[in-house]
């Protein structure tokens, strides 16, 4: 696996390379909603995305890195979602397990997509470490304004609660693609993580 980056769309100068990125990952998001993670081979993403094969392994090095970076795609999407329906409850936890629930669910209605996302992220090795902070990143934003509605500024003790529940989160969508837990026991099992973690917040 390369050990180079994805490009992101903050290093892309022009209009054109941003429109070209939103094409590789619209035709990967599309590839494997159809037939998950076999589905997505990088000549097949360089035909439907009207690209050169070259030109898409300057901007995605391999299969997971763009893979990784459709689901991180895909979080911002669900990140926006949010923004304009933010989380419900009464407390940190309810707000939190409410969030993770819609998204999860979002995810599940398309187990395709989902298998292969998913997939990407177990495979992930260390050259894809930049990817994947980023889905961290998204995913830690997320909880901390799960957690505390109309906040900026967030304590360590907020980062690292929501980094972890990000992490339990992600296992348990693996767990569903694996077949180990149905999606109901996917769920019990975040719930049940985060009151655990959020019992005296």
């Amino acid at each position: 696996m390369s050990s180079a980056n994805s490009l992101s769309v903050e290093e892309l100068g022009s209009a054109a390379q941003r429109e070209r990125r939103k094409r590789i990952l619209d035709a990967t998001i599309d590839l494997a909603s159809q037939g998950g993670f076999d589905a997505v081979q990088m000549r097949a993403v360089a035909e439907r995305a009207d690209v050169a094969l070259g030109t898409l392994y300057r901007y995605f090095p391999s299969k997971i890195h763009l893979l990784v970076s459709a689901l991180s795609r895909e979080l911002e999407r669900a990140e926006l979602v949010l923004r304009d329906r933010p989380a419900v409850g009464d407390t940190p936890a309810e707000r939190v397990i409410n969030i993770l629930k819609r998204t999860s669910r979002g995810m599940q209605g398309d187990s395709h997509l989902t298998e292969a996302l998913t997939r990407s992220f177990m495979f992930a090795d260390a050259s894809v470490a930049q990817e994947i902070h980023g889905v961290g990143m998204i995913l830690t934003r997320m909880m901390t304004r799960a957690m505390h509605p109309g906040r900026e500024e967030f304590t360590e003790d907020d980062v690292a609660i929501a980094r972890v529940l990000g992490d339990v989160w992600l296992s348990a969508l693996v767990a569903w693609v694996t077949g180990r837990n149905t999606a109901e026991q996917t769920a019990r099992h975040i719930e049940v993580a985060v009151n655990l973690l959020l019992r005296e917040r």
